[in-house]
């Protein structure tokens, strides 16, 4: 990875106008592909194959007149008037003519009306003040005409002008629960801490600019993509206001971490280009692991089986993709723009190098001191002076913290949500405060009557049964429609939506689903807005277990991967536990205790957002990895190095926890700016992120990590040997770059050598196996001996389908293991029936696998077209420069096979050098080259 990556720095500082123009382009041509044909994110939180769901579907299609969604308008009479007398009586009948021709209204019910539709839905309050209007409008409420919402505000306001004025008049109800979230210039807080955050960490307004930029740039991108795709994909409305809060947060941090290390390397003295692919291939493998972390858990959220959620996962997921990839590419380009000017101009020398001088053992470059770094010495020590009381004080602090946790309780958001002065809001409550709250939750049940002979008698018979149900205020409706196949019921619970015990009354309705069915042949399904809210809520619950376990499971595994240890996952997934457990307590206070509800406006409270705790599991999770890599990365890479497990921890940190800590302010902020004025649905998750990163990044991992660390010593960078063969390995330190630079001239004895071997170490078949040194020049074939243990495993090897286990080896330029892959990826392994074959692709590296010839000598015709393939591939590869030479690196031969073979097949110029001998490792060696985790005895015993 780090080796990828440092090519690509290289490249991006080479072609920085290039990449510009390309990320330009690409914002262009997306924002123009929204702008014609996106429709906007406004879908419904829906989950298909629940039984309110099902049921609404169904009615849609028997049922179309209670279907779809509807508004309530609610008039209030002052003390002492009669609002069944006139003015009411026909202000309220004017303004039902004025909303029946409205588009998508099928029909306005009034008090006033004839028939079952007289007081049906609506009637005059148990107190005689206040009456109910109800208008029924097909489809969904995201799927309203503005020209029917503006006609019922516009009803509304005439109904008012037809009344006296201390009457009250408000209009509300289901269509308007939601509001559509939108940008305020609170959001712009954010963006300015971050900044004035970016300048006293990096020290220069050019370095402070570039990762806002940038960040600006990626969002742009990321945004534009899912309004593209709203074109064919249905997207909810906080979908893009999470996708915005992230990619800003995420794209902000990513830059932040190249432009810091980038900063530290020039003032050691490394010339920019240089710099800038060494900052791209270390702090940028880092951020690569961390951002592939973030995406895995947001993609992670289909465990649920949740479509709206998944959609929401993978739209986010795909914004912080796109700070990725903008952070590998854009920034090393904009750094190779901005030159020297990125460091302050303290710390620029006065004449910049001619060259790009790099230190010839590519060690990682030590950063000056400065008074930030005597400041996070402190703390270090302070943290692991005595590691076991910082461990006791985090974990009781933290657990006291999480108490309110334990209280969480959730819901779809209602009108309740709203400012205090959105006329859905002042509906919601008149009609609570006059009708009762149930008023406000009404529920369905419906189903099938089409086998009935007298349904108007059957739905009288439900209607008494539903009536002794506990929790039931009224039953205000039951009809079947005009075909007679589809009845409903309507109920009006004792208390409203958030209730328990309305929750308890849909399930004591379902509980009757086989007595009823027994009794009257009628199958009834519970439904309706409340209904399908309850069934969200509980599915979204039922699905945080499964999804917690993925989320646990996958850091100890990408963490293992990273850190070759058992003890770093296992306290970093600990760590994170504590993070979400003192987040979801920060929100249980908030939103449902109230505390401080006032200073972050936050309207009333009550349950929190049903995918409130799903989502912040998975973004914390990303989050907090990428702390962790950031940080632990950072000791580990001195450990690695030759220091000492304590003095490890010191030097990491002092040379991440700046950086770390810059990274978490600017989360905070950017968080903590869609606080106060933002849309319910994203305040409660923004606020769940702000207090989980705080806690996160500074007492997670800038405390509770170096005290662990401390007192495990040593032992935190240990793996079992099993499973360090069974785990990949993820090079985010750049060890294996520091390799390759230090190996970059090698060997000095021929350095244009196309095979170079040094003490190399190899698996054999019954144990590890050392080759005598290797030098391949170019134009000669290595012919390796079978009857050699030794040959075949090197014939692997050097085609990329082996392992290293010590040494140093170099093939066609390429050092390994390091970039095993990319000669994988050149290389072929064919027989001379299969050569031709092979040569198609033109491989690099070719092992000619002749160990069958022994057994069955080739035919002079098989030999004649081998050895003129060979020609051929030689040639257009450009073997040795000679005559139409298409490449100046020419390829690399290995013959498996007897040398007469060999030497029978080789073409003209081709000169067979055979491979020395091997010997059996001595005991020491073979027991250090089968632990492949322990780099740091590896790195010695080299």
């Amino acid at each position: 990875m780090s080796s990828a990556l440092y090519a690509l720095g290289r490249w991006a500082a080479r072609a920085k106008w290039f990449v510009l123009t390309i990320w330009l382009v690409l914002l262009a041509l997306l924002a123009t592909g929204a702008l014609t044909l996106g429709k906007g994110a406004d879908a419904p939180i829906t989950i298909p194959g629940t039984e309110a769901q099902d049921a609404i579907t169904s009615l849609s299609h028997t049922f179309p007149e209670v279907s779809g969604t509807s508004a309530t308008i609610v008039v209030v009479a002052p003390e002492g008037a009669d609002p069944e007398a006139d003015p009411y009586r026909s202000a309220v009948l004017a303004a039902a003519d004025d909303l029946d021709p409205l588009p998508g209204v099928t029909g306005v019910l009034t008090p006033f009306g004839t028939g079952a539709e007289a007081a049906a839905n609506t009637e005059i309050s148990p107190d005689g003040r206040a009456l109910l209007m109800r208008v029924q409008i097909e489809g969904e409420m995201t799927s309203v005409d503005a020209q029917t919402s503006e006609g019922i505000a516009a009803a509304t306001d005439a109904l008012r002008d037809r009344l006296p004025e201390d009457a009250e008049v408000a209009y509300g109800g289901e269509m308007f629960s939601a509001a559509v979230p939108g940008l305020s210039p609170t959001e712009a807080i954010g963006v300015v801490v971050a900044f004035v955050v970016l300048i006293l960490t990096l020290g220069s307004l050019i370095a402070a600019g570039m990762p806002l930029i940038i960040a600006l740039i990626g969002v742009g991108v990321s945004i534009a993509g899912l309004f593209f795709v709203t074109a064919f994909v249905d997207l909810t409305s906080t979908t893009p206001m999470l996708a915005l809060m992230l990619g800003l947060a995420v794209g902000i941090d990513y830059t932040l971490f190249i432009v810091s290390r980038h900063q530290e390397q020039l003032r050691a003295g490394l010339g920019v280009r240089e710099s800038i692919a060494r900052a791209t291939a270390t702090s940028g493998s880092a951020v690569v692991f961390a951002g592939l972390t973030v995406i895995i858990a947001l993609v992670g959220l289909a465990v649920a089986r949740i479509p709206f959620l998944t959609a929401l996962g993978v739209a986010a997921a795909a914004a912080v993709a796109v700070a990725v990839l903008i952070a590998v590419t854009l920034t090393p380009a904009v750094l190779s723009m901005a030159g020297m000017r990125i460091l302050p101009k303290r710390h620029r020398p006065k004449q910049a190098p001619a060259a790009d001088p790099a230190p010839a053992n590519g060690a990682p470059v030590a950063p000056q001191q400065t008074r930030a770094d005597r400041f996070f010495a402190s703390w270090v020590r302070g943290a692991t002076k005595r590691p076991i009381v910082t461990i006791l004080a985090v974990l009781i602090a933290l657990g006291v913290g999480a108490i309110p946790a334990l209280q969480l309780r959730l819901a779809l958001p209602d009108a309740t949500s709203l400012a205090v002065d959105d006329p859905a809001r002042v509906t919601h409550e008149l009609t609570g405060e006059h009708f009762g709250e149930g008023f406000n939750a009404p529920l369905l049940l419906t189903g099938s009557i089409i086998s009935s002979t007298d349904p108007l008698g059957l739905m009288d018979d439900l209607k008494r049964e539903v009536e002794q149900i506990p929790g039931v205020a009224e039953v205000p409706l039951a009809t079947p429609n005009q075909g007679a196949d589809t009845g409903i019921i309507q109920v009006i619970p004792e208390e409203g939506a958030h209730a328990a015990s309305t929750t308890e009354l849909v399930n004591e309705l379902r509980s009757h689903h086989d007595e009823w069915e027994d009794r009257y042949g009628v199958s009834l399904a519970v439904t309706g807005f409340t209904a399908v809210g309850i069934d969200v809520s509980a599915q979204l619950m039922t699905a945080l277990l499964p999804f917690g376990i993925f989320v646990v499971g996958l850091s100890l595994v990408l963490l293992a991967m990273v850190f070759r240890s058992v003890w770093v996952p296992i306290k970093a997934t600990l760590g994170y536990l504590l993070s979400v457990g003192v987040a979801f307590g920060a929100v249980v206070a908030v939103f449902q205790w109230g505390w401080l509800s006032e200073v972050l406006q936050v309207s009333s409270t009550g349950p929190v957002l049903s995918f409130m705790p799903i989502i912040l599991m998975g973004v914390l999770f990303g989050l907090a990895m990428d702390y962790e890599v950031f940080l632990v990365a950072r000791m580990r890479e001195e450990y690695v190095h030759g220091g000492d497990a304590q003095r490890a921890i010191h030097r990491g940190f002092i040379g991440s926890a700046k950086v770390v800590t810059a990274a978490a302010l600017i989360m905070i902020a950017v968080f903590a700016a869609f606080v106060p004025a933002g849309d319910p649905s994203i305040k409660v998750i923004a606020l769940g992120l702000a207090v989980g990163v705080f806690v996160d990044a500074f007492i997670v991992r800038m405390t509770l990590v170096p005290a662990v660390l401390a007192l495990l010593g040593d032992r935190a960078w240990q793996m079992p040997r099993w499973l360090a063969k069974l785990l990949p390995s993820f090079d985010v330190e750049g060890e294996g770059l520091a390799r390759e630079l230090a190996h970059a001239e090698w060997p000095a004895d021929m350095p244009g050598a196309r095979i170079a071997s040094e003490r190399l170490t190899l698996r054999g078949a019954d144990r590890s196996l050392v080759v005598a040194d290797l030098r391949l020049r170019a134009g000669e074939a290595l012919v390796l001996d079978p009857r050699d243990q030794a040959s075949l495993p090197l014939a692997r090897v050097l085609s990329g389908r082996g392992r290293v286990v010590a040494g140093t080896l170099k093939v066609d330029g390429l050092l390994l293991p390091e970039r095993a892959s990319s000669l994988r990826a050149r290389s072929a392994w064919a027989d001379p029936g299969a050569l031709r074959q092979a040569l198609r692709d033109r491989p690099a590296l070719l092992v000619l696998d002749l160990r069958d010839a022994e057994l069955t000598p080739l035919q002079p015709a098989t030999v004649s077209d081998a050895r003129s393939a060979l020609a051929a591939w030689q040639v257009e590869r450009g073997a040795a420069g000679g005559a139409g030479a298409t490449s100046a690196a020419p390829p690399v031969l290995v013959v498996l096979g007897a040398r007469a073979a060999a030497e029978a097949l080789l073409p003209e110029g081709c000169v067979a050098a055979t491979a020395p001998g091997s010997r059996p490792a001595s005991a020491a060696t073979h027991e250090a080259a089968t632990d492949p985790t322990d780099r740091h005895e590896l790195e010695g015993a080299r």
